[in-house]
């Protein structure tokens, strides 16, 4: 069974950021590089999600929602599914 554990690679040291696996002795491993995303597309897409919801709130587009948690109820009231007893 393939577990995984969070770790940092050193150069070619491993260092454990969880509970390392219990296991002693050698043990094979597959190692993916997780890409670190730079700041700017991050500060970029922020930029763009705020814009967007400005312009939402100048249009009003949620103006006539009086109240958001039974607005939200009303979205996730329960249907019926197919195959399934109602």
């Amino acid at each position: 069974m393939l577990r995984t554990y969070k770790a940092i690679l050193h150069g070619d040291q491993v260092e454990w950021l969880e509970q390392p696996p219990e296991k002693s002795g050698a043990v094979q491993v597959h190692i993916t590089v997780l890409e670190e995303p730079t700041a700017e597309p991050t500060r970029e897409r922020g930029r763009a999600m705020a814009e967007a919801l400005a312009a939402l709130a100048r249009r009003g587009t949620f103006a006539e929602i009086t109240d958001p948690v039974a607005w939200q109820r009303e979205l996730r009231v329960e249907r019926v599914l197919p195959d399934r007893e109602s």
